[in-house]
C-alpha cells in the first residue's frame, strides 16, 4: 500500500502515490530482472500490456509483479514475460480488480560487479534508468497474443 506520512506540522496523513520497490525472481525476464527496482504508482490506471503490481490471489500478504493482458469479467488476465517461470493468470485465473494495486512507471537497473570497466559503466548508464510501459514492451509473449 502507499505509505503514509504526516503533514508538516503534524497536520493529517498524507498518501504518497509513489513508492520504489525490488524485483525479486525470473518471472518477468527479459523486461525485469531479479534486483531491478521500480518506481510504481498507486491509483493509476491500469492498460492492457501495462506492468502491475499485485496482491497474489492465494496469498494476499505477497506482492507480484506480472504484465496486465487483458481485462477478463471484473479482473485482469496477468501474464508473467518468461513464459516458463509460471505463477500467473494460467495457474490462478483473472486476478480481481482490487487486488492489482500498482501500475510500474520506470525500472532501475543497478550497477553490478562484473560491470566495472568503462564499456560496461557505459553500458550501465545507458540502460540503467527505463521507462516501463505497454508501448516499450521486449515481452514476445505480449505480442504473440
Amino acid at each position: 500500500m502507499p505509505e503514509l506520512t504526516q503533514e508538516p506540522g503534524g497536520g493529517r496523513a498524507v498518501r504518497r502515490p509513489f513508492q520504489v520497490v525490488e524485483v525479486t525472481g525470473p518471472s518477468m525476464v527479459p523486461t525485469l530482472y531479479h534486483g531491478d527496482w521500480l518506481l510504481v504508482q498507486y491509483g493509476a490506471r491500469v492498460r492492457p500490456g501495462d506492468v502491475v503490481i499485485l496482491r497474489h490471489p492465494f496469498q494476499q500478504d505477497l506482492l507480484v509483479v506480472k504484465r496486465a493482458a487483458e481485462r477478463r469479467g471484473n479482473g485482469w488476465w496477468v501474464l508473467g514475460d518468461n513464459a516458463y517461470a509460471g505463477g500467473d493468470s494460467t495457474d490462478y485465473g483473472a486476478v480481481p480488480e482490487e487486488l492489482v494495486l500498482a501500475r510500474v512507471r520506470a525500472r532501475y537497473r543497478p550497477l553490478k560487479d562484473d560491470q566495472r570497466s568503462l564499456a560496461g559503466v557505459l553500458g550501465w548508464a545507458v540502460s540503467a534508468v527505463r521507462p516501463v510501459s505497454a508501448d516499450r514492451s521486449v515481452s514476445r509473449r505480449l505480442r504473440a497474443r
